[in-house]
């Protein structure tokens, strides 16, 4: 585990708390007036016959060791799917460990509902939201060994363009919930990717003082202490919006990028 960084295994498991007083209801930002409108109606094609624009595809790839990460992608996912006309797909990078070593970490089985990614899939994302604990101020080594193999991609730059955002999980305050986003932007600048902070579009959110509350302008996250901490609502709410705000970026940007650079992203 990274100093002050990543989470220590419990052996005790709570429900997810809700620390903080429930926050106002808030709409997504408006990025432009003039911004184009992509729904699943159909349309007149050239032969008179008609066909339904697909959704735009946000991939939210996670590594999560003892489920927190998973938390704040799952309700994410929730954060995109309520924008029309995208839909977040959600994804596992494979373990590095052998099972062994995790047993002896205490680290819960994972399930087959979400699927793992293969490096060649990625190219089918209109959108990325990469989630990951730290560990000494940086992304998990398995989420690391996941960027490392895309370097058939990177050669051929597959990935420039596509809009791509952060969220994190760290086991203390001072853990690196902003240098584990910083270290990991190094990734998207290779790849010609587009990082999308959240900025403090979350509103009052972002600003209270009367409680823990892990996640910065950088992206959405959580504090799991000893690994018995589970995400506050406000915590999961910072998480959905930035699946909100990220698809917007996403509804505005997809369709005029393609067009330039000439790939297949849309």
């Amino acid at each position: 585990m990274g100093k002050g960084g990543g989470c220590v295994p419990s052996k005790k498991k709570f429900p997810v708390s809700d620390q903080d007083p429930p926050l106002p209801e808030r709409s997504p930002p408006i990025l432009a007036q003039n911004q184009t409108q992509i729904t699943n109606t159909a349309i007149p094609s050239q032969n008179s016959t008609s066909q339904t624009l697909s959704k735009l595809k946000i991939f939210i790839i996670f590594y999560s060791m003892y489920g927190h990460v998973e938390l704040l992608a799952r309700r994410m996912k929730k954060g995109v799917d309520s924008i029309d006309g995208v839909e977040g797909v959600l994804y596992r990078v494979p373990e590095t460990l052998p099972w062994e070593i995790l047993e002896q970490m205490k680290v819960p089985p994972k399930g087959s509902e979400v699927p793992f990614i293969s490096v060649n899939e990625l190219v089918n994302a209109d959108g990325f939201l990469f989630g990951f604990p730290t560990r000494f101020g940086s992304m998990a080594a398995q989420m690391k060994a996941f960027f490392d193999s895309t370097a058939e991609l990177w050669l051929e730059q597959k990935l420039a363009g596509v809009p791509a955002g952060f969220f994190v999980s760290t086991g203390t305050q001072g853990g690196g919930q902003e240098t584990t986003v910083w270290t990991a932007i190094t990734q998207l600048a290779h790849h010609g990717m587009l990082y999308v902070p959240v900025g403090y579009t979350f509103g009052a959110g972002m600003f209270r003082m009367d409680s823990i509350r892990g996640g910065s302008p950088y992206g959405a996250g959580v504090f799991c202490g000893d690994g018995s901490r589970q995400p506050t609502e406000t915590e999961l709410a910072l998480a959905e919006h930035q699946g909100k705000y990220m698809a917007t970026v996403v509804k505005r940007f997809a369709k005029p990028l393609s067009l330039v650079l000439g790939n297949t992203h849309t």
